[in-house]
């Protein structure tokens, strides 16, 4: 009797401590993260990766790493990039990007960025931004980057991106500080289209001064005569207003 309730007791005690481990292999993600589960995931499959869920690690042929979601700013000092007119530019740019949650994607992240600080997470992304920026520049005129603020970025944000998911990141925001030269074209550019904005100004209120001045009436005499108006003989006197009627 004694032996048959050890049994039941060492029993009870194995199947607590089996319950135990496998509830501490269920693992939940949090929302600002991506679970990564690696090892035998299945057939073709480097790793598995879950966004906003939970999952079952299973112990000796699985485990699981965290990827982090949270966002990444990296400030790009561009200096002499080439345009297209052979003339070198200065674009400093600031780059906010992060670990895409697509699942394709992630997959890239799980492979390329698991392990990988922030720190190091951002050298890689500023290496890949500065050849692409460099590679748009190359491919469009100081008058396209300083005016068509838009195509310049939606061009930068096209590759720039396309690589970046490469190696599981996505881009967030971007915003460029400042475009300038060493040769000076580009301020040339503004003082001529300044120049420009205040003769245009000049010519446009010339023409409304002379269409306002056509506009006003001329002085006139009685009932918008071009003769001026006479004035009365006087009532009194010696002298009397010649007659209108001619003589007979």
């Amino acid at each position: 009797m004694l032996d048959f309730l050890s049994f039941i007791g060492l029993l009870v005690g194995f199947l607590v401590v089996v319950a135990m481990v496998f509830i501490s292999r269920y693992k939940r993600c949090p929302s600002d993260r991506i679970l990564v589960i690696y090892g035998k995931t299945g057939v073709g499959q480097s790793s598995k990766c879950i966004h906003g869920g939970a999952a079952f690690i299973w112990p000796v042929i699985q485990d699981f790493s965290f990827l982090d979601l949270t966002p990444i700013s990296i400030d790009v000092d561009l200096r002499n990039a080439l345009s297209k007119q052979n003339i070198r530019v200065d674009v400093p740019s600031r780059f906010t990007v992060g670990i895409s949650t697509e699942p394709a994607v992630m997959t890239n992240a799980a492979e390329r960025l698991l392990g990988l600080s922030l720190d190091a997470i951002r050298t890689v992304a500023h290496d890949i931004i500065v050849g692409q920026m460099r590679l748009v520049i190359a491919t469009m005129d100081i008058e396209e980057i300083n005016t068509d603020r838009d195509k310049f970025y939606t061009n930068v944000s096209h590759h720039v991106e396309t690589e970046l998911k490469k190696i599981g990141l996505r881009l967030i925001n971007v915003n460029v500080t400042d475009i300038h030269d060493e040769s000076g074209y580009i301020q040339a550019l503004g003082k001529e289209a300044a120049a420009k904005a205040i003769n245009d100004a000049r010519v446009s209120v010339a023409q409304k001064n002379r269409d306002g001045s056509i506009g006003k009436p001329k002085p006139s005499g009685r009932c918008g005569s071009r003769y001026p108006k006479r004035r009365p003989w006087p009532t009194s006197g010696k002298q009397k207003p010649p007659s209108s009627s001619a003589p007979k």
